[in-house]
């Protein structure tokens, strides 16, 4: 197992403190699972870890990192829509997916100080499993993040930086310090052992129902659970579990949209956008990294990408929440995008989507 760059093909060892390759360009995990099959599932693990069969993870660190996360239940919502409740979880979002994959990562390899960027959720899940581990965290988040985010991170004794700008310049502002001190750079974007963590959405999804549901909507921002689908929808694929891919129909923020307007022309590279203020902050990502790659698997896969009218997140909150399902607002934004590809195209039924943060996150 190899990190390669995705662009000029160098391998080197995972237990690289480098953040990138030297080209500039982001790492790809050489990892290939074993044929996914549920007799390998370790039923005593009530944790995503209950998969590592077919995770990347060296050694028997996660024991002493996992905090329970993952094992989310799939709730029907009404008779078109089920719910995957991944709020249900430590940090209070799925990130905690990805994080505790990293993390452990992290201390297999020997780190001891971290730092990250993030809209809230992320920083959140980095902090409380680096506390766990015993690692010196610090995050840094945009200016106009939730204050209960911020309050959650530092609980963790987490040191955070509020950065003037937006989402992107709050990334430059973490990876300069990266560049000038060293530092590990525990990013849920640039690195591929988080994506190993958020995969695990779907084999839960594949174990609870013993099927793929036919649709299935994401949200899309940097893209940290649009690639953990598609990987393991592409192992569920080469595993014959599945035969064929589903309807994935990725959301973006119409007031933040790189991704929705490259599609419109089959643009290789997400199209410069300005992002506007969002309540959708989770996915208010103006220049994604791994972008080149996520429009790679929209194409190869047939993907739909659409927007979420930002005039209808609250009301789509309302209806959730009448329900007794209060999630933040770009957990609502998801569902309004449902509602608006219902309107603009067909109704559609058994689709499944990701309570990805809990409605306290984002009462501010």
């Amino acid at each position: 197992m190899k990190y390669t760059c995705s662009k000029c093909g160098i391998g080197t060892e995972v237990t690289t403190k480098r953040a990138k390759c030297d080209c500039g360009s982001l790492w790809k995990l050489d990892y290939k699972p074993p044929k996914f099959d549920l007799s390998l599932v370790d039923r005593d693990t009530w944790s995503i870890f209950r998969y590592r069969a077919f995770m990347p993870l060296e050694g028997e660190h996660w024991r002493k990192i996992s905090l329970g996360e993952g094992m989310t239940p799939v709730i029907q919502f009404d008779e078109d829509v089920l719910l995957k409740m991944d709020y249900f979880m430590p940090t209070l979002s799925f990130k905690d997916r990805g994080a505790a994959v990293l993390i452990a990562h992290c201390k297999a390899i020997g780190v001891d100080s971290v730092v990250q960027d993030s809209s809230g959720n992320a920083g959140n899940s980095v902090a409380a499993y680096s506390a766990k581990a015993g690692i010196d965290c610090e995050i840094f988040v945009p200016e106009g993040t939730s204050p209960k985010k911020i309050n959650m991170i530092q609980s963790h004794n987490t040191r955070v930086n509020v950065v003037h700008g937006t989402r992107d310049d709050c990334a430059d502002a973490c990876r300069a310090k990266v560049d000038t001190e060293g530092k590990y750079y525990a990013s849920h974007v640039y690195n591929p052992f988080f994506y190993e963590g958020t995969k695990t959405y779907i084999y839960e999804v594949y174990e609870q129902m013993h099927r793929i549901p036919e649709n299935i909507f994401v949200p899309l921002g940097n893209g940290t659970l649009f690639i953990g689908i598609v990987k393991a929808l592409e192992e569920l694929l080469e595993s014959a579990v599945i035969e064929k891919m589903p309807n994935i129909i990725a959301v973006q923020s119409e007031y933040c949209d790189p991704f929705a307007k490259a599609f419109v022309t089959k643009e290789k590279y997400p199209v410069k956008v300005k992002p506007e203020p969002t309540m959708a902050e989770g996915i208010a990502i103006g220049i994604p990294i791994r972008g080149e790659e996520i429009l790679e698997y929209t194409y190869k896969h047939n993907i739909k990408i659409i927007t979420a009218p930002e005039n209808r997140i609250m009301e789509a909150r309302t209806v959730l929440a009448a329900k007794g399902i209060y999630c933040e607002h770009t957990t609502a934004a998801t569902f309004a995008a449902y509602l608006k590809y219902c309107e603009l195209n067909e109704k559609l039924s058994d689709c499944l989507i990701p309570m990805c943060g809990a409605g306290l996150k984002s009462d501010h």
